[in-house]
């Protein structure tokens, strides 16, 4: 035994279907289906995480065991797991999807750890009554990508769902990767991912969509007893569940800040991959933005609409939360209130934006001119935002050395022409001026964007050199990245090629630059 204290309220507290057979169906006044994973051929452990062990209250000794290997690969259950998948609704690119759900992932409990509680939840560990037309696993390239990017969010700064384990199955999953009609057989995983919740916006939605009304207070009211338990003394409850949208966005407002803080872009922003909790969730088709473009977006599915794209995503945020707003409104019973509170997620959302920024030029006060030159700049040649930002804090502000320490940051070197490199000399005079007006030391400046701007980002290039060695059976590399990506802002001279800009022959390499929603 793994001797984890489990305490499901989740399944204690909300219905089932009462439906023990693994088939697929709709739910009606229910939240969730009791379903087992399915047993694998060939387990074996490919990387974890020792400290996500230790925050569920798992022996580290434990990790290297078969008991541990055949348990998160779904071969068998610990005493007290109470496996199931949750049922939910979204809107998916905009449009209104129904019934969606748990269609690869299943929840095996919640673990008690002194005044915290962990779901445990396997992805890719077969199919559940919400998979539709699919078979519910993950191939091992997406539960690579899904395990580190997890881990080094939450090193970054960046909230996050975490991941214990990545464990290879020994069996094949048939994927289309680029959805052109040529599918293959691809090594198969599991990953354990871990959060105190994984409800979503679209779990609300699906009750009122449903017009669930009376499980939709009892689901609301558990949510916020179990989650957000300091709103639980509010006496009025219309009071309470206005308090607890208002606290959700800002959550969420704060989420966005941290992911165009770091150049993350996620992809398929659906309201059913959005976290009540504020929490990042889901690692699909996600990328970095290295090459600085706001219109980019990381997901082939998305090319031509470009809905999920960085620049776009503080505004898909509050959009989700526009719906979520309309899934509580026959709660609240009126839409004034939570229009306020919409209104209230872009002032801070602006706020927190704005003194972000600053901190990312080490500034004690955000200036919109000297931002927006920066963001023109990094316009007008390829330039790598993580790269560029970094090198920043180590101007001199002498003309000719700025030029050559900015150069790293840019992929066509021809590019930084003599036109352009005046106009970085213009705005790093100006730079300079603002902060002298600002009182700002450049000891304290650095500091300041060293502990802003990573040195080290999940770069997709760097999870697929990782997931081409692991396809050989070498998982060396896996571990090497998840060890690096714990200290993102460190300089790590030892570990510098993984803070490179990405190397010109992943530019259009499938899981370099775009990728699908298959996996």
């Amino acid at each position: 035994m793994l001797n984890l204290s489990f305490d499901n309220q989740f399944t204690a507290g909300l219905p089932s279907d009462g439906i023990d057979e693994n088939y697929r169906r709709q739910l009606s006044n229910a939240l969730y289906s009791r379903v087992a994973p399915t047993p694998v051929r060939a387990p074996h452990m490919i990387a974890y995480a020792a400290e996500v062990a230790d925050l569920i209250g798992l022996d580290p000794k434990l990790l290297d065991s078969d008991e541990f290997v055949q348990v998160f690969a779904g071969n068998q259950m610990d005493p007290g797991m109470d496996p199931h998948a949750t049922c939910y609704g979204g809107h998916q690119f905009g449009n209104w999807a129904g019934q969606l759900g748990d269609g690869r992932a299943i929840n095996l409990g919640e673990v008690n750890v002194g005044d915290q509680h962990f779901m445990l939840q396997l992805k890719g560990a077969g199919p559940t009554p919400f998979s539709r037309t699919a078979d519910g696993l993950a191939v091992l390239r997406s539960s690579v990508r899904e395990f580190l990017c997890s881990e080094a969010m939450y090193h970054l700064g960046v909230p996050t769902t975490r991941a214990l384990c990545l464990i290879g199955t020994g069996e094949e999953v048939v994927r289309d990767m680029l959805y052109d009609g040529n599918p293959e057989a691809e090594p198969g995983a599991v990953v354990c991912r871990v959060s105190s919740s994984f409800v979503r916006f679209g779990h609300y939605q699906l009750l009122a969509a449903r017009q669930e009304i009376d499980l939709l207070k009892t689901f609301t009211n558990f949510v916020i007893e179990r989650e957000f338990h300091h709103l639980h003394t509010i006496a009025d409850e219309k009071e309470k569940w206005l308090t607890w949208f208002e606290e959700v966005s800002q959550r969420t407002a704060d989420l966005m800040v941290h992911w165009m803080r770091v150049g993350f872009v996620h992809g398929v922003m659906n309201t059913d991959n959005l976290s009540i909790l504020g929490e990042t969730i889901d690692y699909g088709p996600y990328g970095w933005l290295e090459d600085f473009d706001p219109d980019w977006t990381p997901n082939t599915t998305d090319a031509g609409q470009r809905r999920y794209r960085y620049g776009q995503q503080p505004g898909i945020a509050q959009w989700n939360l526009l719906q979520l707003a309309n899934a509580i409104v026959p709660l609240i019973e009126d839409t004034k209130p939570l229009e306020e509170s919409l209104s209230k997620f872009a002032k801070h959302y602006e706020q927190s934006w704005h003194q972000m920024m600053a901190n990312k030029l080490g500034l004690h006060v955000f200036d919109e001119t000297l931002n927006n030159g920066l963001m023109r700049l990094m316009t007008q040649a390829e330039t790598d935002m993580t790269v560029l930002y970094r090198q920043l804090a180590q101007l001199e502000f002498e003309p000719a050395q700025d030029i050559e320490t900015i150069s790293p940051a840019f992929y066509q070197s021809h590019q930084l022409n003599k036109d352009l490199q005046a106009e970085w000399v213009s705005w790093v005079d100006t730079y300079r001026a603002v902060l002298t007006q600002q009182n700002v030391t450049n000891e304290n400046r650095k500091a300041t964007m060293n502990r802003t701007n990573p040195k080290y980002v999940m770069r997709n290039y760097l999870a697929q050199l990782a997931i081409d060695d692991a396809e050989k059976g070498d998982f060396e590399r896996v571990n090497k990245t998840l060890d690096v990506m714990r200290k993102p802002y460190d300089e790590q001279p030892e570990n510098k090629s993984f803070a490179e800009i990405r190397p010109e022959w992943a530019r259009t390499r499938a899981g370099c630059s775009m990728l699908s929603c298959s996996s």
